[in-house]
């Protein structure tokens, strides 16, 4: 087992691996910015390590920085939590390259499912079911516009670089299209410095499916069950709901085994999300997280087992803990997120 763990990342998420690296006996280490220094996360490590400014790009964006801090601790591994560089995989790359451990999934992996673009034309090989519409290398706004006219309305158009519904289009009226195009371009490069974008059938009144998948090092692969994350405000996650309701079984197990297939297909390893679109009895690969997602406790308390521990287990080598047959279901979550808004704003977020 891992002996000592820096987490990369302040606030909820690092009390959360805190709590269950004290239950396994390891040293814990903190990181903050001269914004964190009295933060909660910093009181319950063991070690804390000052990081950089109150920006989080001169602190928790740092790989710099954070790879330091891990060698000045003598941390041997580091979680990155949720959130900033969680999903970068050149983050994972330097962890490795410095000798520590990261907990989670392999750059490689990372870097499959980074854009939408790679990640739907090699699920689309791999035989998971994709939305129609268009997630070719052709990228100028002329050639998109003619796949978007074949691809027919309505369409939604997005970053092939983005994620939490930043930078989206929805277009219902061929007036829309050229404006839109446009205008998710700009927002592409603005918000992700990569202004490549992405054109899929748009379903009105979808419901969003996720499921939890882990991976060892030793070609082990479960499914954890599925949660339903469908009600969303500006496209986010509002009610996440473990196991989701109102699925046949024959759907239930057509969803987990393909997001099997989707882990499998990019070498995955750790804690992971795929998310699925479904309409009626037909669900699409959207995307894949490649991380420890916020509402994992909800999969936590129907199937009584600590992820993060998982994580810890499968980053020092170790077997997963259950095989599929052994993994058991009981009872039913719900976890719900409160939104601060402003309403003499326009419902802006407001703290």
């Amino acid at each position: 087992m891992i002996n000592s763990l820096l987490v990369a990342n302040r606030g909820e998420i690092a009390c959360r691996i805190f709590r269950t690296a004290r239950r396994l006996g390891l040293r814990t280490i903190a990181v903050f910015s001269d914004a964190d220094a009295g933060a909660r996360h910093v009181r319950e490590a063991d070690e804390a390590v000052r990081i950089g400014p109150a920006a989080a790009r001169d602190s928790y964006l740092s790989i710099e920085r954070l790879i330091e801090a891990a060698r000045a601790s003598g941390a041997q591994a580091i979680h990155p939590g949720y959130g900033f560089l969680s999903e970068n995989a050149r983050f994972a790359q330097a962890c490795a390259d410095a000798g520590r451990i990261f907990v989670g999934p392999p750059a490689a992996a990372i870097a499959a499912m980074g854009s939408k673009i790679v990640a739907k034309t090699r699920m689309r090989a791999a035989g998971v079911p994709v939305l129609p519409g268009y997630a070719g290398s052709e990228q100028d706004l002329e050639h998109l516009t003619r796949e978007a006219q074949r691809a027919g309305l309505p369409l939604i158009i997005k970053p092939a670089a983005g994620g939490g519904g930043k930078g989206m289009q929805i277009v219902r009226e061929p007036s829309e299209l050229t404006a839109a195009l446009a205008a998710a371009r700009r927002l592409a490069e603005s918000a992700f410095g990569d202004g490549a974008l992405l054109l899929e059938r748009y379903l009105p009144a979808p419901r969003h499916i996720e499921v939890q998948v882990f991976a060892d090092t030793h070609g082990n692969f479960v499914h954890l069950g599925e949660r339903d994350c469908s009600t969303q405000r500006r496209h986010q996650k509002l009610i996440e709901e473990a196991p989701a309701p109102a699925l046949s079984e024959e759907l239930r197990g057509r969803l987990r085994a393909a997001a099997l297939v989707v882990a499998r297909e990019i070498g995955y390893v750790s804690a992971g999300t795929v998310e699925f679109l479904l309409d009626g009895g037909e669900f699409y690969f959207m995307e894949m997280n490649t991380r420890l997602q916020v509402e994992h406790t909800v999969t936590e308390a129907v199937t009584g087992l600590d992820l993060v521990e998982w994580q810890l287990r499968v980053a020092a080598g170790e077997h997963l803990p259950l095989s599929q047959s052994e993994v058991c279901f009981d009872g039913h979550a719900i976890e719900a997120r409160i939104c601060a808004e402003d309403p003499e704003r326009g419902f802006l977020p407001s703290a």
